[in-house]
């Protein structure tokens, strides 16, 4: 029988820009959405058929947590603001963790595209969530090996 995984076995980190990767804080879920664009084209020696093949390949990373303070060894929502602020790539890395303790590890470079806080009257927690968008491949090495 397949074994499922459990959503708390996957985790986003991002690169500290100087020693290691750590994940962002309190995090309700991440998801990886891939695409690959679709190039098209016609022959003249048949001219009534399409050829299509694959392109571009792009990904988008979403997320979703809950606002804490800053602190130590954790991507707070302070530092996300100021990552999507100004503007550059960095490196992430998304780890699932299987029952028998080995992982999946995925690498890329992306840019926060999106950042939102929300923040309900009342007992609720300030909540936020976002997008990266993805810049290359992504790979199995750690480009900071």
């Amino acid at each position: 029988m397949s074994e499922t995984i459990l959503g708390n076995a996957e985790i986003l980190y991002i690169w500290n820009g100087s020693s290691a990767y750590e994940p962002i804080a309190c995090l309700t879920s991440n998801g990886l959405s891939e695409s690959v664009s679709e190039v098209t084209s016609v022959t003249k020696c048949d001219p009534q058929q399409t050829i299509r093949k694959g392109g571009t390949h792009a990904y988008e990373i979403s997320f979703e947590g809950e606002y804490i303070k800053t602190e130590a060894g954790k991507v707070s929502w302070v530092e996300v603001k100021t990552k999507l602020r100004t503007k550059g790539n960095f490196t992430w890395k998304i780890v699932t963790t299987y029952a028998d303790a080995t992982a999946d590890t995925e690498y890329g470079t992306a840019f926060f595209s999106s950042l939102e806080k929300t923040s309900p009257a009342g007992d609720e927690n300030i909540t936020f969530s976002g997008t990266l968008l993805g810049s290359g491949l992504i790979v199995a090495v750690d480009p900071h090996a």
